[in-house]
C-alpha cells in the first residue's frame, strides 16, 4: 500500500472530501511529473555533452541524437542512456544493460561548430561542466556546479540563479557561494528598475558589471558589502522565446571580464540552457481553455481596484464540481498565502480556500452555473490559516456566470474590534469625543476620549444635559446654557465653545450636538462631540503676541530707516550731474538697496585738497542701519580732515584702521574702503586701499582692473600694512571706484561679476553715455541686495 491514498468515509464531511481529493490528485499530478522529469533529465543531460564534445547547439544536439538512434534501430531514450554511459553514470544512477556501445565523434555531425571556436583551455572545462550536468540534480546543483567548474578558469566566487515568474518578480532559483542569510534576502525581487538580473532578461544580452562605482550608482548590488564582488555578470538563459531565466556570476577580483571568459561564461549558461529553462518555464494553459476568452477577461480585471477573478469549473467523469481554476485575477486578489494578482493564475480554489468545499458559497456557485442567476451569499466567517497563527476574517462573495465560468468578486469585512481601535485612534489624534443624551431613558454615555478632555475619572460617570453649565466657567456659564435651552426648546443644532477648570488649568473646548426628534418633534435624544481646543488656543495667543511684537519691531525698524537715510542724505549729498574737479569730469552715483528697510554704510568722497590735488574715496562699512551710518561719517570725515593736512594715503589708512579697533569695548567694525589722489600737472594718479576691489581703468576701448597694492580690511588687525600704487592717466582715459553692490550676484564667483562691469562699462562708453556712465551703471542693477557706489572719473582730451 506505499504511495496509494487511504480512500476517506463515505459518511465524511464534505469538506475532509474535498481536501482527500485534492490530495490524491496532486499525488497522482507529482507521479506524472516524476516520470516526466526523469525522461527529460535523461534527454537534456545528453544533449549537454553532445554539446560539450561537439560544440553544437542545443536544437542541433537533439537532431544529432535522434538521428543516431534511428539509424542503430534505438529510440531516443535508449540513444541518451549510451552517451551518458560514455560520460560514466551518476551516484545511484540506473543504466538500462544489453544496449550495443554507440561511441560519438565529430564525424556524425553534418555540419559540426569548427573546434578552433572555442577558446584555449576552453573544452576541458564545458566537458567537465557537462558530465557534472549529467548528474545535476536541479537548478540548485547547477548553481553549485558553475562555481566549482568556473572558480578557476573565470575567477567566479558565486553564483546566483534567477527565475521571472507569472507575475514579472524574480525567485531565487539556485545559488552558490552565497550565504543563506543573504539569499534569503534576495529571495524574492519585485520588479523594480535598476537590477541587473531584470535588464540582462529584457535585453536578452549579458549585463558586464566592472565598474563598481559606477554601477552602484545605475544598479542596486546585491551584496552586504555591495564591494564584496567587484566585478559581477548577469546572463540570460536561451529561452524558445522571451528569456526567463538570468544567471550571475560574482567575482572578488576587480579584472574586467576578457574576451575569453565572456565566451566561457556564455558557453557555460547555454550548456546549461536546458535545465535551467525547466525553472523559468511558466505552468502551461489547461487543456481546453479559451485562450481568447480569458485574456479578454483580463484585460478588464486588470484595472479594477477590487479582488476579482474568473473561475472554471473542473468536473470529475459523472460532470461532478470537484474544484475550480483559477483562469483570470484582478491585481487587488490576494490568497491566504499572500499571492496576490497573477501569482494565483492556474492555482486550484481548494488550495487556496480549503475549507469551503460543501458549504454555502460551494453550493452557491454551483446554483449560479446551473441557472445563471447572480449568486450574493450573507456574510460569512471563514477562518484563514498563516504561517504559525490563524485569523478569522469576514467576506462578501458576488458570483456572476459567463459563458460556462463564474466571475467572482468579494468584499471583507473589517471586524468591529479593528473599527473601534480606529475610531478610538482618530478621537485620540484630533483630541475629541462623542457623547449621547437619551432624554427618554434619562441616559449618558461618553467615549474614553470625552473622560480625557474633561479630566474626570471614568468611575465617576459622564455628566448630564441640564448640569453640564455647572461645569463651565461664570464667564461662559450663560451663553452654554442658552444654547442648550434653545436646543431642548426645536432648535436642532448647537456649536458652543466653553471654558471648563481642570486639574491641569483651564482649557478651551467645544461642544457640536444636534437634537433627534420624535413624530411630534420633541427631542428625544441629543448626540455630538466635545472638542479639546486648548492647543489651537494657546497657539492663537502665541500667534496674536508674535503678530504685535512683529508690528512693534517693523514700526522701529522703519524710524530707524527714516533717520538713517536723513542722516546719510545731510552726510553725503549726491549731485545731479557730473561735476569738474582737479580737471576731471566727475558722475556719482549713490542708488540704496531694493530689500529691507535699513540703509547701508556705503559712502564716497571727491573734494579739491588746498594744493589743487582731487581726493577721491569710495568706501563700504560692514552692516546696515544707523550703527553704519555712524562708522560711515566717522571715517568719512577722519579721513578726509587727515589728507587735507597732508598726510599720505596709507598713513591715512593705518590711522582709520586703529580708530575701528579703538571704536568701543565690543568687537570692532569693519569697513572696506579705496583712496585716490589726482595730480593734474602730471595726471598722474597714486592710491591705496584697504580690502576693497579695484578700480577699473577703460582706455582706448579696453578695459582692465588696476594691479591692487597691500592692504587688509579696516578694523580687522592691528597689524595691518597698507601699500600704494600709482598709475598715469592719459586724456580720454575713464576710471571707476565702486562698492561691491555693483558686481556681486547671490551665488556667483566675484571674477564673473567683475568680467560683466568691465564689458557693460566699456560698452556704455561706446554708446555714448560717457556723462552718465556711474549713474547708468547703477541704473542697471534691478533688484540689487546691497547699496551701490559708483564714482566715475574722466580725464577730457586735450
Amino acid at each position: 500500500m506505499k504511495g496509494d491514498a487511504v480512500p476517506p468515509d463515505e459518511g465524511a464531511p464534505p469538506q475532509v472530501l474535498a481536501l482527500a481529493k485534492v490530495v490524491a490528485r496532486l499525488r497522482a499530478e507529482i507521479a506524472d511529473l516524476e516520470g516526466v522529469a526523469a525522461t527529460t533529465a535523461v534527454l537534456e543531460r545528453a544533449k549537454g555533452v553532445v554539446m560539450a564534445r561537439t560544440g553544437l547547439s542545443a536544437d542541433a544536439a537533439y537532431e544529432l541524437l535522434t538521428e543516431r538512434g534511428t539509424r542503430g534501430g534505438r529510440t531516443l531514450l535508449e540513444e541518451c542512456w549510451l552517451v551518458l554511459g560514455q560520460v560514466g553514470p551518476g551516484p545511484g544512477a540506473v543504466v538500462p544493460q544489453g544496449l550495443p556501445s554507440s561511441p560519438l565523434s565529430l564525424e556524425d555531425v553534418e555540419h559540426p561548430e569548427p573546434a578552433a571556436r572555442y577558446a584555449a583551455g576552453q573544452r576541458p572545462v564545458l566537458t567537465r561542466l557537462a558530465e557534472g550536468l549529467a548528474e545535476a540534480g536541479g537548478v540548485g546543483d547547477v548553481a553549485e556546479l558553475l562555481r566549482a567548474v568556473l572558480g578557476g578558469p573565470a575567477a567566479v566566487d558565486g553564483v546566483m540563479i534567477y527565475s521571472r515568474n507569472p507575475a514579472g518578480s524574480l525567485d531565487l532559483a539556485g545559488h552558490a557561494g552565497v550565504e543563506e542569510t543573504l539569499a534569503e534576502q534576495w529571495r524574492h525581487v519585485p520588479p523594480l528598475s535598476g537590477i541587473a538580473a531584470f535588464e540582462a532578461l529584457a535585453s536578452g544580452h549579458p549585463v558586464w558589471l566592472e565598474e563598481p562605482d559606477l554601477d552602484a550608482r545605475r544598479y542596486l548590488l546585491i551584496g552586504d558589502p555591495p564591494e564584496r564582488w567587484p566585478s559581477r555578470a548577469w546572463l540570460p538563459a536561451p529561452a524558445h522565446g522571451p528569456a526567463r531565466v538570468a544567471v550571475g556570476f560574482l567575482r572578488t577580483t576587480p579584472d574586467r571580464f576578457d574576451a575569453d571568459t565572456r565566451t566561457l561564461l556564455g558557453r557555460a549558461v547555454r550548456l546549461c540552457g536546458a535545465l535551467l529553462r525547466t525553472a523559468g518555464e511558466p505552468e502551461a494553459a489547461a487543456p481546453g481553455a479559451d485562450a481568447d476568452a480569458v485574456e479578454s477577461v483580463q484585460r478588464i480585471l486588470d484595472v479594477l481596484s477590487g479582488p476579482a477573478v474568473l473561475l472554471t469549473p473542473l468536473r470529475s467523469r459523472s460532470g461532478e464540481i470537484e474544484d475550480y481554476r483559477i483562469d483570470a485575477a484582478a491585481p487587488g486578489s490576494v490568497d491566504v498565502a499572500g499571492r496576490r494578482g497573477k501569482e494565483l493564475v492556474g492555482r486550484r480554489v481548494l488550495e487556496t480556500y480549503p475549507t469551503v468545499s460543501g458549504g454555502a458559497l460551494w453550493q452557491g456557485y454551483a446554483d449560479t452555473l446551473a441557472t445563471g442567476a447572480v449568486y450574493e451569499g450573507e456574510p460569512f466567517t471563514y477562518q484563514e490559516v498563516g504561517a504559525g497563527f490563524s485569523q478569522e476574517s469576514v467576506y462578501s462573495v458576488r458570483a456572476t456566470r459567463l459563458d460556462g465560468r463564474l466571475v467572482v468578486s468579494w468584499i471583507r469585512h473589517d471586524t468591529s474590534e479593528r473599527e473601534v481601535r480606529r475610531l478610538a485612534d482618530m478621537q485620540r489624534l484630533g483630541n475629541l469625543g462623542w457623547a449621547v443624551w437619551n432624554l427618554t431613558e434619562d441616559t449618558v454615555v461618553w467615549s474614553e476620549q470625552v473622560y480625557t478632555i474633561f479630566g474626570r475619572d471614568p468611575a465617576a460617570g459622564p455628566i448630564g444635559l441640564e448640569e453640564l453649565p455647572r461645569h463651565v466657567l461664570a464667564e461662559d456659564r450663560a451663553r452654554l446654557g442658552e444654547a442648550l435651552r434653545l436646543l431642548g426648546g426645536g432648535q436642532r443644532a448647537a456649536d458652543q465653545p466653553f471654558r471648563i477648570t481642570t486639574a491641569q488649568g483651564v482649557r478651551h473646548l467645544r461642544i457640536v450636538v444636534e437634537a433627534r426628534v420624535d413624530a411630534e418633534g420633541t427631542p428625544v435624544e441629543v448626540h455630538g462631540f466635545f472638542q479639546d481646543l486648548s492647543a489651537l488656543r494657546d497657539a492663537e495667543l502665541a500667534l496674536r503676541e508674535s503678530e504685535r511684537a512683529v508690528l512693534v519691531q517693523r514700526g522701529m525698524l522703519q524710524a530707524e530707516h527714516a533717520l538713517a537715510a536723513r542722516l546719510q542724505d545731510t552726510l553725503l549729498p549726491v549731485p545731479e550731474q557730473s561735476v569738474e574737479l582737479a580737471g576731471l569730469c566727475v558722475d556719482v552715483a549713490y542708488v540704496t538697496s531694493d530689500s529691507g528697510v535699513n540703509v547701508g554704510g556705503d559712502w564716497y568722497s571727491a573734494i579739491e585738497l588746498p594744493d589743487g590735488c582731487g581726493l577721491f574715496v569710495v568706501g563700504d562699512v560692514a552692516g546696515h542701519g544707523l550703527a553704519a551710518v555712524g562708522t560711515m561719517a566717522q571715517l568719512r570725515f577722519t579721513g578726509k580732515g587727515m589728507t587735507i593736512t597732508g598726510s599720505p594715503l596709507t598713513a591715512v589708512l593705518r590711522r582709520l584702521n586703529h580708530l575701528l579697533l579703538h571704536s568701543g569695548p565690543g568687537p570692532s567694525a569693519t569697513a572696506t574702503m579705496v583712496m585716490a589722489r589726482y595730480h593734474p600737472e602730471d595726471r598722474s594718479l597714486a592710491w591705496a586701499r584697504a580690502g576693497h576691489l579695484p578700480p577699473l581703468l577703460i582706455r582706448e576701448d579696453r578695459a582692465t582692473f588696476l594691479p591692487q597694492p597691500e592692504g587688509a580690511l579696516l578694523g580687522a588687525a592691528f597689524d595691518s600694512v597698507y601699500g600704494q600704487a600709482s598709475v598715469d592717466l592719459r586724456p580720454g582715459d575713464d576710471l571707476l571706484l565702486y562698492t561691491d553692490g555693483l558686481v556681486e550676484e547671490p551665488g556667483e564667483e566675484l571674477g564673473a561679476g567683475l568680467d560683466r562691469l568691465a564689458d557693460t562699462a566699456r560698452g556704455l562708453l561706446r554708446e555714448g553715455y560717457g556723462e552718465t556712465l556711474a549713474r547708468t551703471l547703477a541704473a542697471l542693477r534691478v533688484g540689487n541686495r546691497d547699496d551701490i557706489c559708483v564714482l566715475h572719473l574722466h580725464v577730457p582730451d586735450g
